[in-house]
């Protein structure tokens, strides 16, 4: 593969862009899906992390097939850009509807229509989502380069993620919570839909056409041959489980439990663990806004220094004690209680330290899965950058949905009250929903460390493949 230029500032930024949309979805259906549903439409916990999960598993299975036809595909418009066209409409349209659902009281209709609206919204994303993230290994080969281009991707997710986030609870939602235009009253969250929805469709479409003058720059292999169903099951099946992906694919399996659990939890543990009011919600985002901000001034000098692997492992294990420690530290009398003027300073050290460190491991971790790319090239002869990086969009959904299905559970197997009021839920209750909280966190994400250790691809590895199929292609030609 031939070395193409450093890539213009401009390009990163219009490229990262696109995935503001996928920060808002992420930051609304983490935040917000669970108890607008369950608190505030009166569906059952355990029935909307159920329709979740299903909706994540049915976008998952979908992308490894976007990614497998855009990897096929090829048009003047090149290989990715007419999915990314594609999703504008349906993203907005779907975003929309997912927050007005009927007025019925039959929680089957209720759980059938957030099944529909989560997977369509989800759906419409991952066809934006994994063919724009594949291009991120054809606009450049460098080992650093893609770590900056990665970077850029998650400024933009994360920060438009996190002001949606500030924006809805300082904006939209009144500070008390059961108030009218409270975060237990339905009027906010159409409020929010009507500005989220249309944000969502207007990055897509200008990350997409800001990228088209791209197309005509990347390398154009011929067409792949026509292969039988099975024959492409079994080619696929090889790449995403081949030795250098597999341990990142399976690390990520694990993260995404954790991760799942965490999101879906979090504004629980917030509301009635900590009894933070909305403005103190948006406190404690801001202080993820200052973290993802450090992320991005750390994580490249950390990697050139010690490697994108170790710089990762370490990062996540941060991550993991400033999830915990705060909780587990009130658990037994030794944090700030309810009430204590200490209590918000000290958490949003531990918020910024959180989005710090796990928004860096994630930087690093999809730059790892780009580096793979040229490795299973090497080994197979096949471009399978929308493949692969679908494999661990649709991993990632599955077993994250599986971790909100979890959170679904945990919320039942407590007793927590459905239409609770914050400071009147049973104490023991509410530890109890902590304690078990912490305990699944540790568990999926020291095993998703274990798993990554595993990862083979230095920068040398890299850079061997790279000067490798450089050859092979001059060689061709």
């Amino acid at each position: 593969m031939e070395k193409a230029a450093k890539l213009p500032w401009s390009t990163k930024a219009v490229y990262g862009l696109g995935t503001v949309a996928f920060g808002i979805k992420d930051n609304g259906f983490n935040a917000l899906l669970m108890i607008y549903y369950n608190q505030v439409i009166g569906l059952p916990a355990a029935w909307v992390g159920a329709a979740i999960m299903i909706a994540m598993v049915a976008d998952a299975v979908l992308d490894p097939v976007v990614g497998q036809w855009s990897d096929s595909l090829r048009t003047r418009w090149g290989r990715r850009h007419p999915f990314m066209y594609a999703a504008v409409l349906p993203v907005g349209l779907f975003y929309l509807l997912l927050w007005m659902p009927p007025a019925v009281e039959s929680h089957a209709l209720l759980f059938s229509y957030l099944l529909v609206m989560t997977s369509l919204t989800r759906i419409a994303i991952g066809v934006y989502e994994v063919p724009s993230t594949a291009l991120l290994a054809e606009f450049t080969q460098d080992y650093d380069e893609r770590t900056e281009l990665v970077a850029y991707r998650f400024f933009f997710g994360v920060v438009g993620g996190i002001l949606m986030g500030i924006s809805v609870f300082a904006f939209i939602f009144a500070n008390d919570p059961a108030a009218p235009g409270g975060l237990l009253d339905k009027v906010g969250y159409i409020k929010y839909a009507w500005i989220a929805a249309p944000l969502m469709a207007l990055a897509i479409f200008i990350s997409s056409i800001g990228t088209h003058s791209r197309v005509s720059s990347l390398v154009h292999s011929p067409p792949p041959p026509r292969r039988g169903a099975l024959a492409v099951a079994k080619e696929m099946f090889s790449t995403l489980f081949h030795r250098v992906n597999a341990p990142i694919l399976f690390s990520s399996m694990l993260g995404a439990m954790s991760g799942g659990l965490y999101a879906a939890l979090g504004v629980y543990i917030q509301t009635y663990f900590w009894g933070l009011s909305a403005n103190n919600i948006a406190t404690l985002t801001a202080g993820n806004l200052v973290g993802v901000i450090l992320s991005f001034v750390i994580v490249l000098p950390l990697s050139k220094s010690f490697g994108k692997k170790w710089t990762t492992l370490v990062l996540y294990m941060v991550t993991l004690i400033a999830m915990v420690a705060p909780i587990l530290l009130s658990l037994v009398g030794l944090f700030p209680a309810v009430g204590n003027p200490l209590l918000m300073p000290l958490l949003f050290v531990f918020a910024m330290i959180v989005a710090a460190a796990v928004i860096a491991a994630a930087i690093l971790n999809v730059s790892m899965v780009a580096d793979v790319i040229e490795q299973i090239e090497l080994s197979t002869g096949r471009q399978s950058e929308g493949l692969i990086f679908s494999a661990t969009s649709m991993v990632n959904k599955t077993i994250s949905g599986m971790g909100v299905l979890a959170s679904g559970f945990l919320l039942a197997l407590v007793g927590f009250p459905d239409d609770a009021k914050p400071g009147a839920v049973d104490i023991a209750t509410v530890n109890h929903l902590a304690l078990y909280f912490v305990l699944t966190i540790i568990f999926f994400t020291l095993a998703a460390l274990l798993s990554l250790t595993f990862y083979p691809v230095t920068r040398s590895d890299h850079q061997s493949a790279v000067d490798e199929l450089a050859r092979r292609r001059a060689t061709n030609e």
